[in-house]
């Protein structure tokens, strides 16, 4: 989901708990607001978390060096 997707939710959350005054029978849209800014914030925790956990990892690279014994003299 992501940051854009964590910042979607809180914009869609704000509108529908702050910004719709309609009434629709069985539904409470200042609810499923609320609901929808909660998850928004849990979102971009996440999302902040994880990436900076993505960017905190090392790479090492292993490097294999291997010599051949030298050849025993000719006779």
């Amino acid at each position: 989901m992501g940051i854009g997707g964590g910042i979607a939710l809180l914009v869609i959350g704000a509108i529908l708990s702050f910004g719709v005054s309609d009434r629709v029978e069985g539904v409470d849209l200042t609810v499923i607001g609320y609901i929808c800014m909660g998850a928004g914030v849990l979102a971009l925790i996440l999302a902040i978390a994880l990436n900076a956990q993505r960017t905190n990892t090392t790479h090492r690279q292993v490097v294999e060096h291997r010599e051949e014994p030298p050849a025993p003299p000719v006779a």
